[in-house]
């Protein structure tokens, strides 16, 4: 098998991933940018974007396509294969890069690797996945019009998957753990406002039973730890997990630093550890996680990158 030498490597088809191919394209470098999946991660799951600067109401999707597009016409390479494995010679300085159908050498890389969802662990969640079970409302939703939904967490990313839902559902049901909502005054205040929605505080959802479909739930009253369960009649309610990400950084093992989430710690040009690896987007430590930061951090990346192989770009 023939090994490909590149100049970068970017690991990642998200918005920092695709910000990072446009700038290394612009560059003229040899770069390929992998991605295991579909392009845009996370993103393409969002129905309609409102605070991307200067495309309002852009759907998750038609906003990737144009990132996309945009890459691919300033000469981007995208292919669709998973990195298995990536490797830092110390002697060479190079990066050895494994997928599933190649292996390629580069010079420096850029990790866009995002996060995934973050599980609730209540008894049940792995046998009903896909079949009761979501992580996904803009993906799923279509699924239970009309229906009751239970929404599991309380930040800014439940907060809005339940608003998407109250337009589909009958009713949606907030389960929050804690005694407050995490997300932002302005959803709250949405979900507030909206008569098809129900928080409850304070609750956790424990066990989801039933045969081929759920039919009951358990849930926990955290103040005072008793249960109680409601049992409806089967393929009449779905259960959406939002309790976070996890941050995918087995690829980056024993290359970078990790804070206590388990987020890649980088500096202010996304530099790691490791001289020629930068990371960019949802899997680095940072204070928000949005679109238009991954699209910096992808930015800074690929210029940062262009400096470490001794070809600056002009600010």
């Amino acid at each position: 098998m023939s090994t490909e030498a590149l100049d970068l490597a970017i690991i990642g088809g998200g918005p920092a991933g695709l910000s990072a191919a446009i700038y290394a394209s612009r560059a003229l470098f040899n770069a390929l940018t992998f991605e295991r999946e579909a392009l845009g991660g996370q993103v393409i799951l969002t129905s309609e974007v409102d605070n991307y600067p200067g495309v309002p109401g852009a759907d998750g999707y038609g906003l990737v396509d144009a990132m996309r597009t945009q890459a691919e016409g300033l000469g981007a390479r995208i292919i669709m294969d998973p990195v298995s494995a990536l490797s830092h010679d110390v002697s060479s300085q190079r990066f050895s890069i494994r997928t599933a159908t190649g292996s390629f050498e580069a010079s420096s890389v850029v990790a866009a690797l995002g996060a995934q969802p973050r599980h609730a662990g209540f008894a049940g969640e792995e046998r009903f996945t896909g079949r009761g079970v979501s992580y996904c409302a803009t993906c799923d939703g279509m699924f239970y019009r009309n229906k009751h939904v239970f929404v599991i967490g309380g930040g800014n990313s439940a907060a809005e998957e339940a608003l998407f839902l109250a337009r589909i559902a009958s009713k949606v049901t907030l389960v929050v753990r804690k005694d407050h909502l995490r997300a932002q005054a302005a959803l709250v205040n949405e979900l507030q406002k909206n008569d098809k929605v129900e928080i409850r505080l304070l609750t956790s959802l424990v066990e989801l039973d039933g045969d081929d479909l759920p039919q009951r739930l358990v849930f926990r009253d955290n103040a005072t730890g008793e249960t109680y369960e409601e049992t409806h009649d089967s393929g009449s309610f779905g259960v959406f997990v939002l309790a976070g990400r996890v941050p995918e950084t087995s690829l980056l093992e024993g290359l970078v630093d990790t804070d206590e989430a388990g987020y890649v710690i980088t500096d202010e040009r996304m530099a790691t550890r490791t001289p020629g690896l930068f990371v960019a987007g949802d899997v680095r430590a940072k204070p928000l996680r949005q679109i238009v930061t991954a699209a910096s951090d992808g930015a800074v990346a690929a210029t940062s990158a262009a400096a470490f192989l001794g070809h600056p770009i002009e600010g």
